[in-house]
Order: C-alpha cells, then sequence, then structure tokens
C-alpha cells in the first residue's frame, strides 16, 4: 500500500493545493494534514469551511500533524472541533492517524503526542489500532467542575437523565447509567447537560446501558453540540464508569455505539486501552 501522504504519482485534478487524508472510526469522521515539512495554522473560518459538510469537505475534526515537542513520541497531532476549538483527545482520531503513521513509518508501534499526552498505538490487524489513550482521572479539579463534588455522583440531571459519573480521559466526560438507552431522547437533553455551568470547559454527555458483565450499549452527544456516530474516549470512560460503580467487575469490554464497537480494556492504574477500526474514505487537496 503506497503511504497515505499521497505523491506526485496520484491521479488527481487539482495538485496545486495541500494534500489531506480524510479517514474515518465507525463513521466518526476526520481531514488530516500533514503540517510537519511546511507548518499549516488554519483560522478558525478556514477550519469551519474545512468540516462544513455542504461547503468543505465535511469533518467531526480536523487533525493536523506536526513534528513532536519531545524526542521519544513519532509526531505531535492537534485535534480540533469543526468550531475551531483544539481539544486534548479523540478516541477516534488516534486509531485513524495512529494507523496512518504507522503504516507511514512501517512500523507495529509509536507513540503520538496530543494536548492530552503521549498515546501508544499498535498496529492488531489490517485497519485495528489498539491505543493506550491514558489515564482515567477521576478528580472533581482534573475534569474539571467548577465546584468540589464527589465524581462517581455528579448532582445534574434532566428529565430520564440523573445522577452522572464524572471522568477525563484527556477531556471531560458525564456517564449517565440508563435501563433502555433506545428510550432516551438524547438529543433533547444533550447541549443544556453539555453547558451546565458545573463544566467550565463543557462535557461530553455519554449514556451508557449496561448488557451484561463484558458489554456495554453507548451514546454520545459530543462537544461542540453533536450525537455522534462513535466515540472512543466516551467508550473508555464508560467502562471506567461501570467499574466505579460497582456494575461489573470485568476488565474488558465490548462497548457498542451506533457505529459499531469498540473493545476496551482497564489496566493498572485506571489507564484504558482502545481497540478498533479504522478507514480511509479518499484523499484530495485543499485549493
Amino acid at each position: 500500500m503506497q503511504i497515505p501522504w499521497f505523491s506526485s504519482t496520484e491521479n488527481s485534478l487539482i495538485k496545486s493545493g495541500r494534500p489531506f487524508v480524510k479517514m474515518h472510526g465507525l463513521l466518526n469522521d476526520f481531514v488530516i494534514i500533514d503540517g510537519r515539512k511546511e507548518p499549516y495554522r488554519p483560522s478558525t473560518k478556514e477550519i469551519i469551511h474545512i468540516c462544513d459538510r455542504h461547503e468543505g469537505i465535511g469533518a467531526d475534526e480536523l487533525l493536523i500533524v506536526e513534528p513532536p515537542k519531545h524526542s521519544k513520541p513519532y509526531a505531535f497531532v492537534r485535534i480540533i472541533n469543526p468550531d475551531g476549538r483544539e481539544v486534548e483527545a479523540c478516541g477516534n482520531a488516534s486509531r485513524c492517524i495512529g494507523w496512518l503513521l504507522l503504516k507511514e513509518c512501517n512500523q507495529k508501534e509509536i507513540q503520538i503526542e496530543t494536548l492530552g499526552g503521549i498515546l501508544t498505538c499498535t498496529l492488531v490487524g489490517e485497519k485495528q489500532v489498539s491505543c493506550e489513550m491514558g489515564k482515567v482521572k477521576t478528580h472533581w479539579q482534573d475534569i474539571p467542575l467548577s465546584q468540589e463534588m464527589d465524581t462517581l455522583h455528579l448532582n445534574i440531571g434532566t428529565g430520564p437523565l440523573n445522577d452522572p459519573v464524572g471522568m477525563n480521559i484527556g477531556n471531560p466526560h458525564a456517564v449517565f447509567f440508563v435501563e433502555d438507552l433506545d428510550a432516551v431522547d438524547l438529543p433533547k437533553y444533550g447541549k443544556a447537560l453539555q453547558t451546565n455551568p458545573l463544566f467550565p470547559e463543557e462535557a461530553n454527555i455519554g449514556v451508557a446501558q449496561l448488557i451484561d458483565s463484558e458489554t456495554l450499549k453507548l451514546s454520545v452527544w459530543e462537544r461542540p453540540g453533536t450525537l455522534t456516530t462513535a466515540c472512543g474516549t466516551g467508550a473508555c470512560v464508560a467502562v471506567a464508569a461501570a467499574h466505579r460503580r460497582g456494575l461489573t467487575q470485568k476488565k474488558r469490554m465490548t462497548v457498542i455505539m451506533p457505529a459499531g464497537s469498540v473493545e476496551i480494556e482497564l489496566k493498572e492504574e485506571n489507564i484504558a486501552v482502545m481497540t478498533g477500526p479504522v478507514e480511509i474514505c479518499y484523499t484530495g487537496y485543499l485549493v
């Protein structure tokens, strides 16, 4: 397979712009741009345009690969939401960019640096990647919350969603457990919970149903305000939240989301490892 940072051998009508790769992980899609040799610092207006599904390429996030800031990681990756806000982590994005860079360097394992920390990505199948996403944090200041509170039982809620678990794995999450996920109209309640004053940086809102001791069903309302087909960090914290609540003792669980499933393993010190699929959609050039 040719390295996806395609060269002049790639067929295209336009070759004068900056090349990009469009990928998705469980339909959570990304525009990926290599900014290592030629730095790329788009304006907020440009980011919004690129991610717009009508006027631009369309993406849940823009990923920019940059030189590493420390000696050990292979690259630094900026993760930018479609509103132009840079975020610390994204599980599906980590798998996609991990696969791309693993193919580029022809290695089985590499480390990638993000605002949220250093991730270890391992190729476990042709288009299957495991990412060690780091430690799931539970202290109220690490989430962060606007006031001290027991993060195992956050005092917020609306409609059928109450008593969530608060966590952070590079980005803030609140996980609600329900008996019947299909009966929950998450778009009706997601925005109000996401922007609750308890979350000074807002929060991703997960709603989880325990199917059995090894399986969770999950839906996530994601910052800046969308119901996502899949959320890798959301899957990690949902499993960790189930453990904290005593709903399961299993260290490895399958998390089923609207677009498919990922495997989550909790290791020592609450470190989460996520394994799931990636796909290349197409390549092109920014003009």
